[in-house]
């Protein structure tokens, strides 16, 4: 299970699911191939801060669960993940090479997603919608070329959606 990471001025737990399928699509992660995977990955979280939750091995692709830090990207994860497991993936199994002609074990494309593990979309999108209270509010108008703020307390705020005169 992951766990909130503790740095020096931030708190934080970011999740990403990566997908990395091989190139061509080709069948080549076998049972020894996916065991040396696995096992480039904790020499890479080790050094990179990455930790590596989950690592899920189908014949042509792979998905990871990581947890990394806010500093990294999920295009430098990615980026991270694919080139050291590539090269180390030839330079340990040299047959892959014969499947893989072209020098790359990977595809150049990737899919990455955000893990909520408090909440999904709707949840967080309710509970921060829900947020202030009491506080005034704000409301954003643009009109023409300019933008006005105006300050509402939500009281005005709440006949103002309704459609209501709020003066009255």
């Amino acid at each position: 299970m992951s766990e909130h990471k503790f740095k020096r001025h931030n708190k934080n737990l970011l999740l990403y699911h990566i997908v990395c399928p091989a190139k061509y699509r080709r069948k080549v992660f076998t049972k020894e191939i996916s065991e040396s995977l696995k096992e480039i990955c904790i020499g890479i979280g080790e050094r990179y801060e990455i930790h590596f939750v989950e690592i899920g091995v189908d014949e042509d692709h792979v998905h990871f669960l990581v947890q990394s830090v806010p500093v990294r990207s999920p295009k430098d994860i990615v980026q991270s993940i694919k080139s050291i497991t590539g090269k180390e993936i030839f330079r340990r199994h040299p047959e892959v090479k014969k499947i893989l002609w072209g020098g790359h074990v990977w595809t150049s494309g990737y899919y990455v997603n955000t893990v909520g593990r408090y909440g999904n979309e709707e949840v967080i999108a309710n509970y921060v919608k829900g947020q202030g209270g009491n506080i005034n509010k704000y409301i954003v108008l643009n009109l023409g070329c300019s933008i006005n703020i105006f300050k509402f307390n939500n009281r005005y705020l709440a006949a103002l959606l309704r459609g209501s005169s709020f003066l009255d």
